[in-house]
């Protein structure tokens, strides 16, 4: 359940990275949401693994 929401979080941080890209907004902003995003996926993948 919690990699589901992860997975949909990151893919609206990726969005809103794209958005504040296509803003022009600073660039630190748009990177954050990038990095938010792939350490959102990335949870998301650790807890599908099985535990021990």
């Amino acid at each position: 359940m919690w990699s589901v929401l992860l997975m949909g979080l990151g893919g609206l941080m990726v969005g809103g990275g794209i958005s504040f890209h296509q803003q022009n907004k600073p660039r630190w902003v748009s990177i954050s949401f990038y990095v938010l995003a792939a350490m959102s996926l990335l949870a998301a993948y650790l807890l599908t693994l099985p535990g021990k």
